[in-house]
Formats: structure tokens, sequence, C-alpha cells
């Protein structure tokens, strides 16, 4: 028994030893970047209109692609998690394809079906309603990187919601909907915040496809690469610290508000 014991603490630390340097490797850069920028820069930046205004775009981008994502990707998760068809392995698949392609091929992508030489883009152009250079080319880059997110783990937490329940529900004269409302979506919240709180991060980070759809109105990362291509890598550091602050607080909420939907 000693000696077991003995070797599972050996194998454990064997793998703290080996994953304490990933995770020193995903934290010493971020150190780093702290450490390499005064707080006065960072205030600086605050003050710098560009860099407002290239914060309000991307917040104002993706609350509203986060809201998109919510609104078309739950009925789509618990079509996926309910569905009993090999239709949904197709389905699921199409979902993911957008979190394995590079950004910027994702921005060729979508510049096929909406840029300003299509048949979609050239109409809503004309209609006043551009859908490249304007906010509704930032919302359908951060959409099409940032959605299946939501899609993906809010399957997850439908998946794991206990279907004795919505039977129960049903066997009371409860319709579908009524069940999915009543029982099913408050039992899969948790998941389905994390869902939104990573979709909400993810779009906040959006670059390639933002450059290749929406170079105008910049959202953060195009800023902190504007700065960096004129002025140098020190002049992108304050933004890069106020985007990491961001997503620490969209991490913060993943763990406050939400569940972990892959535990």
């Amino acid at each position: 028994m000693a000696t077991r014991t003995a070797r599972g603490f050996d194998w454990l630390s064997v793998s703290l030893a080996l994953g304490g340097l990933l995770a020193l490797y995903y934290l010493a850069p971020l150190a780093s970047l702290l450490l390499a920028t005064p707080p006065g820069d960072v205030l600086a930046a605050l003050g710098d209109p560009a860099v407002r205004r290239a914060a309000a775009t991307s917040l104002l981008g993706a609350t509203i692609t986060t809201a998109v994502a919510a609104a078309l990707g739950l009925p789509l998760a618990y079509w996926l998690a309910r569905a009993d068809t090999r239709l949904t392995t197709v389905v699921l698949a199409v979902v993911v394809l957008p979190l394995v392609l590079p950004p910027t091929v994702g921005g060729v992508v979508l510049l096929t079906v909406v840029g300003p030489g299509t048949l979609l883009g050239g109409a809503a152009a004309d209609a006043g309603l551009p859908l490249t250079r304007s906010l509704a080319g930032v919302v359908l880059a951060q959409a099409f990187v940032a959605s299946p997110f939501v899609v993906v783990t809010a399957k997850a937490a439908f998946e794991g919601v206990d279907r004795t329940l919505e039977h129960a529900s049903r066997s009371l004269g409860k319709t579908r909907w009524t069940t999915a409302r009543r029982v099913t979506l408050p039992l899969a919240a948790p998941g389905i915040a994390a869902g939104a709180t990573l979709a909400f991060a993810r779009s906040m980070g959006e670059f390639g496809a933002t450059m290749m759809l929406a170079y105008y109105p910049r959202t953060m990362p195009v800023q902190i690469w504007v700065s960096f291509q004129s002025l140098g890598l020190d002049s992108a550091y304050p933004v890069a610290v106020l985007l990491v602050a961001v997503s620490v607080a969209a991490l913060l909420a993943l763990h406050t508000v939400a569940a972990n939907p892959w535990e």
C-alpha cells in the first residue's frame, strides 16, 4: 500500500512538473507584459480617443455578437442535443469548422459571401448598410469565429440535463416548449452562461477575420496592430494590457457565474 502511494505521489509530482512548464509558458508572457508597461502608460492609452473608440467598438460588437449567437445558437444546440438522427453529426461538424479554420481564412470565406463585389454585399451597400468596413462587418467576423462556443457549450449543457425530468414534465401535459423553458433551460443555464462568456471573450480578441472584413471601425486587436505597425512594439503594450484586463474579467465571470461545461 505504501509503495503504491509513493508511486502515486511520484506520478503526481512528475505530472505537476510537466504541467507546470506549460502553465509557466502561459503566465510568463503575461507577467512580462504587465512588468514592461508602466501604469501611467495604460492610463495615457485610456485617454487616447482612438483607443477609446476601439474599445467602444469591441465592446459593442462583442455584445451584439454574443446576443446574436445566443438567439440563434441555443435553438441549434437544443436540436443537436435532442435530435435522434445522423444529420446531427454533419451539422455539428459544420458548427465546429470555424473553430479550426485560421481566422484570416474565415475572413476570406466571409468576403466571398458579403464582400462588396458579391450579390449580397452589393445589395446591402446599395441599401446603405455595407457589410464590410462597418460595425456590421465587425459583428459578422466576430460571430463567425465566436458563435460556435455558444453552440458547442450549450449542447453539452443540454445533454447534461436529466431527461427523466423532461419526461416527467411532458407526462403532466406540458408542451415541449414549456418543458424546455421551465425545466431544460434553467438546469442548463450555467453551461449556457459559460458559452456566452467564452463567445464574448473570443469576440473581444478577434483579429484575423475582422482585419479582412472590417478594418474600420477599428477594434482593440486591430488598434494594437496599428500601434505596433506605426509606432513600434512599446506603443502597443498599453492597449494590449487593456485587452488582457477585459479577458481576465471575462475569465472571472466564467468562474463565478457559470459552470465549467466540460467537468
